[in-house]
C-alpha cells in the first residue's frame, strides 16, 4: 500500500487547485465543477511557476474545470502533457454540497462533528473519505510506478481528496486523517519515498500562511 519497491527514490507532489468563488464563500463545493477566480489563475500561475523548477516527469489531474485550469499553468511551463482522471475529483458530498460552512453546521451540525472527530460520516448522504482514498490512491500509484528513479511526479486536485490520499499512501489509519491540516489554495504537499515507503516531507508549502478556504477546513 505505501508504493515503495525498495526505495527508488521518487517524489509525488499533490497539488491543490486555485482559488474559486465558493471558496471566498466558504461554500461547499465537492463535486461541483466550479471555475477559478481571476486570483486563482493568478496564484496557479505563480506555483506552477515554482513546480516547474522541480522538473516533472508526469503530470495527472482531477477532471474538473479548476483542477484543469491550474494543471494546464504547470503543462504549459513545462512541455509536460496531464493526464486526467475522474477518481482524482473531490469528494462527492451530496447534500451538503452548494452549502456554506455555517449552513452546514446549522443543518448538519452532528454529522459535521462527527466528521471532526474522525469518525466515518457519509457527509451529506455522500462519500466516505476511505472511499475517496480507495479510488484516489491508487490512480497516484499507478503513475508514480511508472516514473523513473528519482522522477518526480504532480497530482492536481483538491483538499480533501489530497489529504484522504496522504493519509492512505503513508499508512496511516482513517481516524488520524484529520491530524493532517488542509491546504491552501494552490499549495502543495510533497511525499518522498525512502527505503520503507513514503514519507511526508512537505505540508501546505508555496506561501506563506493563509487561511484554508475550502471543504477541507
Amino acid at each position: 500500500m505505501n508504493g515503495s519497491r525498495g526505495g527508488r527514490g521518487r517524489r509525488v507532489i499533490l497539488w491543490r487547485h486555485g482559488q474559486t468563488s465558493w471558496n471566498l464563500e466558504r461554500r461547499f463545493q465537492g463535486t461541483t465543477d466550479i471555475e477559478l477566480t481571476a486570483d486563482g489563475v493568478a496564484q496557479a500561475r505563480r506555483s506552477a511557476r515554482l513546480l516547474a523548477s522541480l522538473r516533472p516527469d508526469a503530470i495527472v489531474a482531477s477532471d474538473l474545470q479548476r483542477v484543469v485550469a491550474t494543471a494546464n499553468e504547470l503543462a504549459s511551463l513545462t512541455g509536460v502533457p496531464v493526464s486526467y482522471d475522474s477518481a482524482l475529483r473531490e469528494t462527492y458530498a451530496g447534500a451538503w454540497q452548494g452549502l456554506t460552512h455555517e449552513e452546514i453546521v446549522e443543518r448538519f451540525g452532528e454529522q459535521y462533528l462527527a466528521w471532526k472527530r474522525g469518525e466515518p460520516v457519509r457527509r451529506g448522504g455522500g462519500e466516505l473519505e476511505t472511499e475517496v482514498a480507495d479510488r484516489a490512491a491508487p490512480v497516484v500509484l499507478h503513475h508514480a510506478d511508472k516514473l523513473p528513479d528519482g522522477g518526480t511526479l504532480v497530482v492536481v486536485s483538491h483538499g480533501g481528496t489530497i489529504r484522504t490520499t496522504i493519509g492512505r499512501l503513508l499508512g496511516l489509519e482513517a481516524h488520524h486523517w484529520e491530524g493532517l491540516g488542509g491546504l491552501s489554495n494552490c499549495c502543495w504537499s510533497v511525499l518522498g519515498e525512502g527505503a520503507r515507503g513514503w514519507r511526508l516531507q512537505e505540508h501546505n508549502a508555496g506561501t506563506l500562511p493563509e487561511p484554508v478556504l475550502g471543504d477541507d477546513d
